[in-house]
């Protein structure tokens, strides 16, 4: 099985505006995917966001780093790096939303890439590979529904 990317390419039935303010900001991400986000979404700006309760010890906090916030038609950042490390190729995982019109509504391409670049061994890379596509798949819609709850007509 092929570890080197996720990919996933969903249509919403929102403006580009809308969708890149639902895919940047900390608002907007802890209706869809975070239990909590605090982000600075410019180029080099970072964060957090928390699986769970925050006040929880067992609360599960990944930092993230922007980089590339082009509205509304690019938001990147980087996550799962070491806490202290700066994020780069080959100790993050990049994750990268490219929101095109489309019709009336927009299609975003999602990728998330760096798995195999990070240099766990297999089972790792398997099991950190398999938990991400679950997240996602799990995730993304979540984000389709925010972004059309946000458009949705009487």
């Amino acid at each position: 099985m092929e570890h080197g990317s996720i990919e996933r390419e969903l249509r919403i039935d929102a403006s580009p505006e809308v969708v890149y303010e639902v895919v940047s900001s900390p608002e907007h991400l802890r209706e869809w995917w975070p239990d909590d986000a605090e982000l600075d979404p410019v180029p080099g700006g970072t964060g957090t966001i928390t699986f769970g309760d925050p006040a929880s010890p067992d609360a599960k906090v990944e930092h993230l780093t922007v980089v590339e916030a082009d509205p509304p038609r690019r938001f990147a950042f980087r996550w799962i790096y070491d806490r202290g490390a700066s994020p780069a190729p080959g100790n993050s995982l990049l994750v990268t939303i490219d929101i095109v019109p489309s019709g009336d509504g927009t299609l975003l391409r999602f990728k998330e890439t760096g798995f195999r670049e990070r240099g766990w061994e297999a089972a790792v890379l398997e099991q950190a590979y398999a938990d991400h596509v679950r997240g996602w798949d799990h995730f993304l819609p979540r984000l389709v529904a925010r972004a059309d709850s946000l458009v949705a007509r009487p």
